[in-house]
């Protein structure tokens, strides 16, 4: 190999191959190996950069890999439509993996200044994953963190929330190159990876807990608003929801936009299907109008078939829901991929509890909402949380389990159990610990009639948010400042 060649390896190829491999760490591949090892290449490869704008364009390489692969979902709901929006494809997936990747080059920038080890990388890489959570309306999914969700390690979020667990993760990630230099650590090393992967997750007690019947339509995105599909996929819904079984259910739930009307004119399908729901109460996804605006919302409806409770969603999905900039974008007749109406969706006035006799009170979640924690918390305290989505727009390959598993860590950091309906998949009821009690596959159609535990105690990180994960990733960060040492360079890595 030639200089060059192996000069061009070693500033693109590694930190890419590097960034790749902890991707696959996450759903549907779960490979928690492959998490560790990816992390701790990248961490022992950016410490050879003695330069700071140097450490940062790896750090932007190496997130580049790693959301390549874990957002390679993204590119599914431009091709639903691909004729009109099948061109955007492959920019998305550049776009956003490369633009998420620059919080990877700022932590690389950071970690340099303040210090010498991949520790500080580490620390650093913890706190803009948190800036992710939040700036530009926020997009935190695919925290390291989110791969530890089928672990024993991951029950420490109800302390710390999920930006401690990465914070945890990453720190010991970066220990393990000092391993090679410092075997003294090897113990200890393993003895925190036997405790955090392999000890028991608690379950929750499910003996007496209400019933709550789950519905999944099975209904494709390309398929569902077709005029000869409309009537069928909601009169499955309303023969899923009539079954007969053993078990009664206290609350029968529907997906997203599972109501194919305006809710102003739904009264007599509502009606049809709460007739069919064995008197108990349903919570469905609709859409509705209030003059030319348009909301995405969630109805509880009695056995009357009356409409008890409206929630409108209110963290809307940006490009998918509404545009930003949308004077500039309706110039060129660019619209959001599930927008409706002019301008698209309306945003809700924000989190609120409904009543479902039998099950209590609940918090309502559509789709992207999940994704942060700071929703749940921004409310009273429930008794259960209901996910209504479709993940339809994701695909058949990643998207879709990636999602349960967020909700999944959604369960863990509040204590409350999750019922939730997909459209085409993966519907489930989890209990407080994050384990999943039932689920319905991915593509395919069916009911799940399954007991809803009850909530454990409030968790710490539900009274704190991520206070307490900022307080320890600042702390890592000023030690890491405090004991910086001297700097090992490589010699390519010096001319990158």
């Amino acid at each position: 190999m030639t200089p060059r060649a192996r000069r061009y390896l070693s500033q693109w190829g590694a930190p890419l191959a590097s960034g790749a491999v902890a991707a696959l760490g996450q759903a549907p591949f779960g490979l928690l190996p492959a998490l560790a090892l990816g992390f701790a290449a990248g961490f022992w490869l950016w410490s050879r950069y003695a330069d700071a704008r140097q450490a940062a364009w790896f750090g932007w390489r190496f997130g580049t890999g790693y959301f390549a692969v874990t957002l390679l979902w993204i590119v599914e709901p431009f091709l639903i439509e691909p004729e009109v929006f099948g061109w955007m494809a492959p920019f998305a997936l550049l776009f956003m993996a490369g633009g998420l990747a620059l919080f990877w080059g700022l932590a690389g920038f950071i970690g340099r200044k303040v210090g010498g080890s991949g520790i500080a990388y580490a620390a650093a890489l913890a706190g803009v994953e948190m800036l992710r959570a939040y700036v530009f309306t926020g997009f935190p999914w695919a925290l390291a963190s989110q791969g530890l969700v089928d672990w024993a390690a991951y029950q420490a979020a109800a302390w710390i929330g999920p930006h401690g667990v990465n914070l945890a993760f990453l720190v010991w990630c970066a220990a393990i190159p000092l391993v090679m230099s410092r075997r003294w650590i090897v113990f200890p090393l393993a003895i925190t990876a036997a405790a955090g992967v392999f000890l028991p997750i608690p379950k929750a007690d499910t003996e007496g807990a209400p019933i709550a019947r789950v519905i999944q339509p099975n209904a494709t995105q390309e398929l569902k608003w077709t005029e000869e599909n409309v009537r069928k996929f909601f009169d499955r819904q309303v023969a899923l929801t009539a079954v007969e079984t053993d078990q009664k259910p206290d609350l029968v739930v529907w997906p997203e936009t599972a109501v194919p009307f305006l809710l102003e004119y739904a009264d007599p399908a509502l009606g049809y299907a709460a007739a069919r729901a064995h008197g108990a109460e349903l919570l469905v996804g609709i859409q509705r109008s209030d003059g030319y605006h348009y909301y995405n919302s969630a109805v509880v409806v009695t056995p009357e078939g009356k409409v008890d409770a409206v929630y409108d969603k209110y963290h809307l999905v940006p490009f998918g829901e509404y545009m930003p900039f949308q004077a500039l974008f309706d110039r060129y007749g660019i619209t959001g991929l599930a927008a409706i109406g002019v301008g698209g969706y309306s945003a809700g006035t924000g989190p609120m509890l409904v009543t479902a006799p039998g099950i209590g009170k609940v918090l309502p979640l559509i789709c992207y909402e999940a994704i942060f924690p700071q929703n749940i918390f921004s409310a009273p305290r429930p008794d259960v949380i209901v996910h209504l989505t479709n993940d339809a727009w994701f695909g058949k390959f990643s998207g879709p389990y990636q999602h349960l598993a967020i909700v999944r860590m959604r369960a863990i950091e509040s204590g409350l159990s999750v019922i939730r309906s997909a459209n085409t998949g993966i519907s489930a009821v989890i209990d407080p610990y994050g384990n999943v009690l039932g689920s319905i596959p991915l593509g395919q159609q069916g009911l799940l009639d399954m007991p809803v535990p009850p909530a454990r105690k409030a968790t710490l990180y539900s009274r704190t948010g991520d206070w307490l994960g900022l307080l320890l990733i600042l702390m890592i960060v000023a030690t890491a400042f405090r004991f910086r040492g001297p700097i090992s360079v490589d010699a390519d890595a010096a001319e990158a």
